[in-house]
């Protein structure tokens, strides 16, 4: 009777000081999994410090240890599409080195997929311990906007940690979009997901590679990536300003005709230039984001370029 293999995939960026931790947690649970086989995939996306040596060490000692390392830092989103694109596994699962993803969950993951017959079981954090309350209030504040604009069914405190079928796994491989957002994705694509609730768990070590700005431009592209609301929100304000338009015209020649005309209200004619100008250029920002989009997906670049692996090390 074949053996099924769970495929682990552990996107890394600086994570020397993590790694060794995380290993020590993820044997421990694959040893209490002694029926499961492992594959261990590790991508280093252009790390700086000493992770790809730790992986070349962990390799050579571990032949359930696999990595890829990337020629720089292509981001988180893609280092999880290649290790979907090389792992082997019957299962995938992913999760952060950073042991935030606790691994102590998996056999229960593995145990909703394989008895209740769920196609996928994700996580999600039931608190934001430890993070700054304004980023907790504008992480809240996305999923409920994207959730209303989009058909992406996402989670409020989702985690890119989940476990899922091969079959899954296909489906997300088929979306090879160079403009990615996992979670969008992991929601389009379907399937029977069941979700686990848990207490955030702050960072073993190092620190984290998300500031409010990157995760403000992961919004964006969550945002212009599975919506187009954004588009109809700037035909609206068009179509708004029209018609305001319209019945000022009439209302000056009305003004005109029964009083003269004037010269005053010059600083309310400037209020309102400077307002219409500001509404102008904020749809065309919203235009250019999507054109913007477009233009990368139509270059057809690679989404990451492998530098190195276990087998050419």
């Amino acid at each position: 009777m074949k053996t099924e293999k769970i495929s682990i995939i552990v996107p890394c960026y600086n994570e020397e000081e993590a790694l060794p931790l995380f290993y020590e947690e993820i044997t421990k649970v694959a040893k209490q999994m002694e029926k499961v086989e492992f594959e261990f995939m590790f991508i280093n996306d252009g790390s700086k410090d000493k992770t790809l040596d730790i992986l070349r060490e962990l390799s050579k000692k571990d032949k359930r240890v696999r990595y890829v390392s990337f020629s720089r830092n292509f981001g988180k989103e893609a280092a999880m599409y290649a290790g979907f694109d090389n792992v082997t596994g019957d299962y995938v699962a992913v999760m952060d080195a950073d042991l935030q993803d606790p691994p102590a969950l998996l056999p229960e993951m593995f145990q909703a997929i394989k008895e209740e017959g769920y196609d996928s079981v994700a996580t999600r954090r039931v608190t934001r311990a430890g993070e700054p309350p304004i980023r907790s209030f504008f992480a809240r504040m996305f999923y409920k906007i994207i959730n209303k604009i989009s058909k992406a069914d996402i989670v409020d405190g989702a985690r890119d940690y989940r476990l899922m079928t091969r079959q899954m796994v296909d489906a997300i491989l088929s979306m090879g979009e160079y403009n990615r957002f996992s979670k969008g994705i992991f929601g389009w694509v379907g399937f029977n997901t069941k979700w686990l609730a848990y207490e955030n768990v702050e960072r073993v070590a190092g620190e984290t590679k998300w500031n409010f700005w990157k995760l403000f431009l992961y919004s964006l592209e969550g945002i212009v990536g599975f919506s187009t609301v954004p588009l109809t929100i700037a035909s609206v304000f068009g179509l708004l300003f029209c018609f305001i338009a319209f019945i000022m015209i009439i209302v000056i020649i009305f003004k005109t005709l029964m009083f003269g005309d004037p010269v005053s209200g010059w600083p309310s004619t400037t209020c309102i230039i400077f307002f219409v100008s500001g509404v102008q250029l904020f749809c065309l920002g919203i235009i250019g984001q999507y054109l913007s989009k477009t233009y990368l997906e139509t270059k057809k670049r690679p989404i990451y370029i492998t530098k190195e692996t276990e087998k050419t090390n």
